[in-house]
């Protein structure tokens, strides 16, 4: 491992023990975000391969996503899953039509709902202070 790949290991380490849980939740639709995107751009590419391993990753947080939900607490986590459930129908629908645009339009929802969450993550950062 390099000076920079362990560098970097270790910062990300640190974020991911320091944050709070909004700012977790931001991390995840972070990453599912860049996942889709790369999948999009190797269908796009041909390469198909690619787009399939970075699928799974970002199917993997989208699971992780949707797990966490507390059902119990009403009608949000409800909406949530249905469009977690939304997006990886439609993300394995448009990898099989082979269609990029397809993931840039899951990318697009879940660049909103990460939009939401850092909102919540500032202002839950900005209380605390």
């Amino acid at each position: 491992m390099s000076g920079y790949t362990a560098a970097r290991s270790a910062y990300t380490q640190s974020s991911v023990l320091t944050a709070s849980p909004e700012q977790l939740v931001v991390m995840l639709y972070d990453g599912a975000i860049r996942f889709i995107r790369q999948a999009g751009a190797g269908l796009g590419d041909g390469r198909r391969d690619l787009a399939r391993e970075r699928l799974r990753r970002a199917e993997a947080i989208i699971d992780e996503l949707n797990d966490s939900l507390d059902m119990s607490q009403g009608e949000l986590p409800e909406r949530l899953r249905s469009i977690y459930l939304f997006c990886r129908r439609h993300l394995r629908e448009s990898l099989l039509a082979d269609d990029p645009h397809g993931f840039e339009t899951v990318a697009g929802l879940l660049g909103e709902l990460r939009e939401s969450w850092a909102n919540l993550a500032n202002a839950a950062a900005a209380a605390t202070e």
